[in-house]
Formats: C-alpha cells, sequence, structure tokens
C-alpha cells in the first residue's frame, strides 16, 4: 500500500461519505465529479477493498470505511489547526479562532458577546461551532470550548465561569388554557416537551423529577434549541435557561422551587495557545460575556 497518500483523497472520502454520493461530495468540495471518483478509486486501488457500496441509493459505506472514518476526521481537524495557526501569527491580534458552545449558548447567549468582540478585534474571525458534542480540543477540532462539565485534561488551560440557571418554563397563553401546576404530579395533565433521547442530564432529571421522563414528553427533540422555540411557541411546558427565558416576557417560570438546577460552565482552551494573543483575546472575551449573564440571571 502506498504511504504518500495525499490529504486530498481523504477529504474526498469523508466528503462521499457524508454526502452518500460523488456528485454531493464534488460539490460539497468545488471539484468535479469524475475528480471525486478517481480520488476514491484511489483510494480503493492503495488498501486493496472496496471502501463504498454503489448502489441506486448512493455510496453505501462499507464496514472498512467505517474503521477509516474515525483517522480521517483526525487528518481533518489537524489540517484545519494548521490553517488556523497559518492565518495570523500568534502575537497579532488577527486570524482564525475556532469555537465550540451548546445549541443555546451558540444562538442565544454568544451572539452579542462577539460582536462586541468583533468591534475590538475586526481582524478576528471566528468559527462558531453549535454542538452539544464535546468538540476535541487535545486533537484541535477547536481551539476553545464552553462546556457545561468540567474539563478532565491536564494539557487543558479551563476557567469556571460559573452557574447557568435552568427550570421548567411555559407561555402566558398554554398557562392560561391548561392551568398553573402547582405540585409535579399537576405536570401529568400537561404538554411535556423534552427529549427524544435518553442522556445522563435527562437521567438526572429523571431521579428528582418522576414525569420528567421520555414517556412523559408529548413533543420530543433532541435539539435545545428546537425544544426552546416550542415552549416560546406556547406548545406546552419546558426546560430551559432562565436567562433565556427572562429575555422573553411572555414566558413564566412554572415550579421554581421544585425544578431548580444548574449547568456548571467552563471555558477551556488547548495550554499550546496560551501565548496566542487572539485566541487570548476571544478566550477573555467569552469569559467576561457569559460571567455577565450569569449576573444578569441571578
Amino acid at each position: 500500500m502506498a504511504s504518500n497518500l495525499n490529504w486530498e483523497l481523504y477529504r474526498t472520502f469523508l466528503a462521499v461519505f457524508t454526502e452518500g454520493s460523488l456528485s454531493g461530495a464534488a460539490r460539497a468540495l468545488g471539484i468535479t465529479q469524475p475528480t471525486a471518483g478517481r480520488h476514491i478509486a484511489s483510494l480503493e486501488a492503495a488498501f486493496g477493498q472496496p471502501l463504498f457500496t454503489r448502489s441506486p441509493a448512493g455510496f453505501l459505506p462499507t464496514e472498512a470505511a467505517g474503521a477509516l472514518r474515525g483517522y480521517a476526521e483526525s487528518m481533518r481537524s489537524t489540517a484545519a489547526a494548521l490553517e488556523r495557526a497559518a492565518s495570523g501569527p500568534g502575537n497579532a491580534m488577527r486570524g482564525v479562532v475556532r469555537v465550540s458552545a451548546s445549541e443555546v449558548v451558540s444562538v442565544e447567549v454568544l451572539p452579542p458577546v462577539l460582536a462586541a468582540l468583533r468591534r475590538a478585534h475586526p481582524q478576528i474571525v471566528v468559527e462558531l461551532v453549535p454542538s452539544n458534542r464535546l468538540q476535541d480540543l487535545l486533537q484541535r477540532e477547536v481551539d476553545i470550548a464552553v462546556r457545561m462539565t468540567q474539563p478532565q485534561q491536564d494539557m487543558l488551560i479551563a476557567r469556571r465561569i460559573g452557574e447557568i440557571q435552568i427550570g421548567m418554563h411555559a407561555r402566558d397563553d398554554y398557562l392560561a388554557a391548561h392551568g398553573t401546576p402547582d405540585t409535579l404530579a399537576d405536570l401529568a395533565r400537561h404538554t411535556l416537551i423534552g427529549y427524544d433521547t435518553v442522556t445522563p442530564f435527562v437521567r438526572a432529571a429523571s431521579s428528582r423529577l418522576p414525569y420528567w421522563k421520555r414517556e412523559s414528553f408529548a413533543l420530543r427533540t433532541d435539539s435545545d434549541v428546537a425544544q426552546l422555540a416550542m415552549i416560546r411557541a406556547g406548545c406546552g411546558i419546558g426546560i430551559c435557561q432562565v436567562g433565556v427565558a427572562r429575555r422573553d416576557t411572555r414566558l413564566q417560570r412554572v415550579l421554581p422551587h421544585d425544578c431548580a438546577a444548574s449547568l456548571t460552565t467552563w471555558i477551556a482552551m488547548h495550554e499550546d495557545l496560551r501565548s496566542n494573543k487572539r485566541c487570548k483575546a476571544v478566550f477573555d472575551a467569552l469569559a467576561s460575556g457569559l460571567e455577565a449573564y450569569i449576573a444578569q440571571a441571578a
């Protein structure tokens, strides 16, 4: 097997894996479909086995492709980190910084923080990754991450920001039509909005809230932003951040004493970025912005 395979081949491999077709991969990468086909053929020839099964439904990854995917994604993260590092010297206030945060924090909390950051440092480019998945800081998938759990890796710089309060909320007209629950038992007669996939957070909540479990949810989605949209639309009762809910005068907190929890919030980055001025500027801006958000909700 050739040991000097071009990174572009793996890039195309990931695109075909994701898009499910040569044409989709070609569009995503800005190359021609024949070029994408040649890249896949070169990889398959080098590995001596098919990576995709051709079918009317598209390109279906083989077991071998599944085994390669994680390594190719690591290569992509490394290549992206290299490009970010080359986008500006470490001592310059310009270049790219990649940031990940949860969906709600990305959509509801960070935009004004990023606007202020851009005014202060207009040559810093921020790539925001709204995701509830923990992006790997050690592998440099992102430069900075806002997390709701304490980072455990020794090679990370982490700062504890504070506690983001969460609670159950509903829109005023929903409560007017269906009544405001006085006890946890009253939730059984309400439309509850919650997760589709059981997560550690749901398990923890269910231990304290007997009705906060998957089978009790009339509306289910794993997207926190979609849950928030349903609460705002008056669909029912759901959990959201207290600070976000206070911005909407129509949202009312339900059972504040029976359903009160908090998310410990941290900001972390790789220690190799300690002396990188643009990363430090973004890190400090995120920390200040989140601290202000938490203080306003207290």
